[in-house]
């Protein structure tokens, strides 16, 4: 019964790596290039772009 109450290693370490891959996307300034292909997609979701 412990180990079910274990949280799974392998999920926080995937998590970790999310964050780690996030940090470095912000670190090499992706942020303004997803922001502006998010804003297209919209926009030609609702028919303006």
């Amino acid at each position: 019964m412990r180990k079910s109450l274990r949280a799974p290693r392998g999920g926080i370490y995937l998590a970790v790596l999310g964050l780690a891959m996030m940090g470095w996307g912000v670190f090499r300034g992706e942020m303004p290039v997803v922001l502006e292909k998010a804003i297209n997609i919209c926009l030609e979701c609702i028919g303006i772009g």
